[in-house]
């Protein structure tokens, strides 16, 4: 081993870990925001089926390589037999990148997401979806390949300033990391830490015992066309519910 030259070395653990400017990160994980883009002349549909028989849909369009702009809207109870459960309104998803991936630095994105998980609570004072929206974010975003594919990591912080009649308008924190096992099969990981559901008033409907860990797999089934798995609330709250979430999406993304 100590005859191998040391450049020969650093050239072969270079190739394994390289930073890359070209590979553009997920504009999502599983919830969190990363600072990826879609771009120029394309668009994203997802269809969202969570627990209870609720659905999302949503629609997100490049109009810039590095401005995104999308809507959303959905129901709980959409999926079974009873009551349906109406979002209030259509939300927004708004992402611009500030400042691009490089060898030596994250790419850096702003955004706005009013959309979150589960239910609308809108039959008391709290008006707010059982796991808020991310609100106000800034996401970074790295990345690099290994011998397997692209390896992401992502993070950030968020302010939700639409839920806050609970009381809890802390900001809060997110990270995540993305690792391709080959080109159709991707596991994503995340920590979302709803530092703005941990009041007193919000602990009433908050289901996490400390944040939201979550878990998915995502297989490129054919080209553009997405299917994920998603293993939510991983730390939940055994007083509130039984189990984690088993939630599937549909990710079409084309352009024109």
């Amino acid at each position: 081993m100590k005859h191998i030259p040391k450049g020969l070395i650093l050239f072969l653990f270079s190739g394994i870990l390289l930073a890359q400017d070209t590979y553009p990160p997920p504009t999502n994980l599983v919830t969190i925001p990363t600072a990826g883009t879609l771009v120029r002349g394309s668009f994203a549909m997802q269809i969202h089926v969570q627990r209870n028989g609720g659905l999302t849909s949503g629609l997100k369009v490049g109009i810039t390589d590095r401005f995104q702009f999308g809507l959303s809207y959905g129901a709980g109870n959409l999926i079974g037999d009873d009551s349906l459960r109406w979002y209030p309104r259509p939300e927004v998803n708004l992402k611009y990148r500030l400042i691009d991936e490089t060898t030596s630095m994250p790419g850096i994105s702003l955004g706005v997401n009013t959309q979150g998980f589960g239910f609308f609570n809108d039959a008391d004072s709290l008006k707010r979806y059982d796991i808020k929206a991310f609100g106000l974010f800034l996401s970074a975003s790295k990345n690099w390949t290994t011998p397997l594919g692209n390896m992401g990591f992502h993070g950030g912080m968020n302010y939700n300033f639409t839920e806050t009649l609970d009381g809890d308008e802390d900001p809060s924190l997110f990270i995540g990391f993305d690792l391709e096992f080959n080109p159709e099969l991707s596991f994503l990981l995340e920590y979302n830490a709803a530092l703005n559901e941990n009041d007193l008033k919000a602990r009433d409907i908050s289901i996490s015992r400390g944040g939201y860990l979550n878990a998915a797999v995502r297989w490129t089934f054919v080209e553009r066309l997405h299917i994920e798995l998603d293993f939510n609330n991983l730390l939940f709250d055994k007083n509130r519910v039984d189990y984690f979430n088993r939630e599937l999406k549909i990710i079409y993304i084309e352009y024109f």
